[in-house]
């Protein structure tokens, strides 16, 4: 195992995205490895390398992470981005939960039949605007970030859900002009900025060809 920060996963978003993010905001380097062939996934298991024989993992500091939670926390954690003490980082916890709810709805949403696919999105629609959206222009009415007075992981993950909302509901913010603001604020820090110009890390909404992988090295789920 190296020393540099090695990501394991597919060539697309996926419980990946909010990894590379954050690494990103936190300017850390890292490789990634994509599984494109279904022997690469089994070599990591027998190989002892995927702990409950899911991805992503992680390669960072001598360890090999899994589970998304547990790897978002070390790197927050590693790269001062979980706030100054243990209250700030109970409100960072809530706040990324919250913003968990609705990235969760968008993982199945490449995968199911296109009638599933366009109820999913009214869903996605309705409780971003109906419970996460609200909650945040009111925690930024007289707040440059999220918690405390610097960046944290909640400020990332919210940057990038409201921008993957934007993708599929182009005037979702148009009522919230607090949340704009942040995202011009956000999105003009260095190390943000350098991720969302082309040829990034940063991946596109997911595509066929990406579907297709991912049912081919895990056709075990797809049965």
């Amino acid at each position: 195992m190296s020393g540099k920060i090695v990501l394991y996963y597919f060539d697309g978003r996926g419980k990946m995205e909010s990894i590379r993010w954050l690494l990103a905001a936190a300017g850390a380097e890292f490789e990634e490895v994509f599984l494109t062939k279904r022997e690469q996934y089994e070599k990591l298991i027998n190989d002892g390398a995927l702990m409950f024989q899911q991805v992503p993992l992680v390669e960072i500091d001598g360890m090999q992470l899994v589970q998304t939670k547990a790897i978002l926390n070390y790197i927050a954690g590693k790269y001062n981005l979980y706030g100054k003490d243990l209250k700030e980082r109970a409100m960072i916890d809530m706040y990324v939960e919250g913003i968990g709810d609705i990235m969760d709805m968008f993982l199945p949403l490449f995968f199911i039949a296109p009638d599933a696919k366009q109820k999913q999105l009214d869903n996605i629609e309705s409780k971003s605007k109906g419970r996460l959206l609200p909650v945040f222009e009111k925690a930024l009415a007289n707040s440059q970030f999220l918690v405390g007075n610097q960046l944290s992981r909640a400020d990332v993950l919210l940057l990038e859900i409201t921008l993957m909302l934007q993708e599929f509901f182009p005037t979702i913010l148009s009522t919230f002009p607090k949340i704009q603001e942040f995202q011009g604020r956000i999105k003009a820090l260095p190390n943000i900025s350098k991720f969302l110009q082309p040829g990034s890390a940063r991946k596109p909404v997911p595509d066929e060809a990406y579907v297709k992988t991912v049912m081919e090295v895990l056709s075990h789920l797809f049965k």
